[in-house]
Formats: C-alpha cells, structure tokens, sequence
C-alpha cells in the first residue's frame, strides 16, 4: 500500500474535531456558574449578623480578596494546563494569591492574641465549616473535572488539584459570608483544612476521576 492510500484509509472515517474556545472564556464561564451557585447558597441561608463589623477589619477584607483571587488565578491555571502545549508552570499562578490569603489568616490570629489574649488563639471545633466546604467542592469540582477530561492523560493530578483549589477557595469566601467563627485561629484551622483536604483528595483521585469522565463522554457522544 502507497503511503497516501494509508493515509487515506486512516483518515476516511474521522469526523471534525471542535476546538476548544480560549482557556480565559472557558474558565470565565466556569467561575460564573460557580458563583452562581455558591451565591443561591448564601443567599438561601443569609448573611451573617456581623459581616459589616468584621469587614471593617483589614485583615478580614485581604482574607477574602486573596481568597477570591487564589480561585479566579486557580480557574485559569487548570484551563491552561489541560492544554498539551502549555507549559507545567501554570500549576504555580495561584500560589502568590494562596501564600496572601493564608498569611491574612496568620496576622488575624496575630491580631486576635493582642486584642483578647490567649482566649484569641483557643481552637474549637467546627466541623460544620469543614462539611460547607467540602459539600460545594464535591458537585462544582467535579463538574470542572469533567469539563477538563480531555486532560487526563496529560496532567491529571496538576490539573484536578488547581481545579478542585479554586472551587474550595470560592466555597470559603461563602462560609465567610454566612457563618461566624470566633477567632481567626479557628478560619485557619477549619477553612485552610477543608481547602487543603479538597486538594489532596481531588489529586488522589484524580486519574480514575478523569478516565470516568472521559467514559461518561464517550457514552454520550
């Protein structure tokens, strides 16, 4: 057989292939529906009594606009690594955001040990907060995983960690909103927890994760 006789045969029964929009429209579109659904949330259960007060303190306002913008960074970067030919350092775009949402927390804690004393630094439990969150990440993270299948056999566990960080990241800016914790220690321990529990969970299954997406979209085609 000629080379163009092969060549033919391989490609006689191919169909069009779409093209992926752009990584921004993707992610933009992903991150609406998101909000959406964490605000119909929010709004379902009302906003917490001293949400005024609290965001009158400057490290209660950083808390929640490095938490949203580690997510919106978070969105990006998954939509740009399950591309093949874009670069593995798109993995490190929301960390700057990450590092300024987890030191917020710290100077919180700083701020509450000056003002209350050791009474400011007492860890409780919350096992609601670690639940709120983890709840959102199951449906929203997995509908983004399933939006980036065709990544699985390219970077998988990058791919599912940034993905999944950027819906808990969104999920603890809607705890914020409705539910009170009375010391910054305890946001830390229960919201950075639940996020960093998210992300572990999402990179170990992360494979076996993407390949039923894939086999859900090959069914369905």
């Amino acid at each position: 057989m000629r080379t163009e006789e092969l060549v033919g045969s391989l490609v006689a029964d191919l169909g069009p292939v779409r093209r992926l929009r752009p990584p921004l429209v993707r992610a933009a579109g992903w991150l609406a529906l998101s909000v959406a659904v964490i605000g119909a949330v929010v709004a379902l259960k009302g906003f917490r009594p001293d949400l005024a007060a609290r965001l009158a303190e400057p490290w209660e306002v950083v808390q929640l606009a490095a938490a949203v913008a580690t997510a919106v960074l978070a969105a990006l970067a998954a939509f740009h690594l399950a591309l093949p030919d874009r670069s593995d350092s798109w993995a490190l775009l929301p960390l700057p955001g990450f590092g300024l949402w987890v030191a917020s927390l710290g100077w919180g804690c700083v701020s509450d040990f000056v003002r209350l004393g050791p009474d400011g630094i007492a860890l409780g439990t919350s096992w609601g907060c670690l639940g709120f969150i983890l709840a959102l990440t199951v449906p929203l993270g997995g509908a983004m995983l399933f939006a980036l299948r065709h990544a699985g056999p390219i970077r998988p566990v990058p791919t599912a960690a940034v993905g999944v960080l950027s819906v808990a990241m969104l999920a603890s800016v809607g705890l914020s909103l409705v539910h009170h914790l009375d010391a910054a220690i305890m946001i830390l321990v229960w919201h950075a927890g639940a996020v960093l529990v998210a992300v572990a969970l999402s990179a170990a299954m992360s494979r076996p994760t993407f390949r039923a997406a894939q086999r859900l979209s090959a069914a369905t085609a």
